[in-house]
């Protein structure tokens, strides 16, 4: 998630190559020229980016406590994918129709970052499941 919030999540320039948005998890900014550019704040973002990293450190130290590690990560799943449709919201209707709609722009690493996260989510969920049935079934041979 410190990916997310420090690299570029979407950019698009215009064929002339003057007028270009950027979409960050701090803001939008629309440059119109070398000089003008407007500035649309995008909080939501960095608060979701960063409580979604503070729930996952938070995860990583209750190791003792195994089913509450799950219903955490099942809690950063639900927020990454509300983060992820924030973003793609942000860049098909709002950032995207600033000039040439018809034109598409391009996902940074900032967007693959918040994909790779929610990878790591699932498999960090997947293990912790594994070790609770390994615990459970050393339990029984007791």
């Amino acid at each position: 998630m410190g990916a997310f919030i420090a690299l570029p999540v979407w950019n698009k320039t215009a064929a002339g190559g003057e007028e270009s948005v950027t979409l960050d998890a701090f803001v939008i900014r629309h440059q119109l020229n070398s000089i003008q550019a407007e500035i649309q704040p995008a909080y939501y973002h960095l608060g979701l980016a960063v409580l979604i990293a503070g729930i996952a450190l938070f995860a990583i130290f209750k190791y003792k406590n195994r089913l509450m590690q799950s219903a955490l990560c099942a809690v950063n799943s639900i927020l990454m994918t509300a983060l992820l449709g924030v973003v793609v919201y942000q860049t098909m209707f709002k950032a995207g129709k600033i000039f040439e709609p018809e034109a598409a722009g391009n996902y940074g690493y900032g967007f693959y970052a918040l994909v790779v996260a929610m990878l790591a989510n699932v498999l960090a969920n997947r293990f912790i499941r594994r070790d609770e049935k390994m615990v459970k079934e050393s339990n029984r041979f007791r």
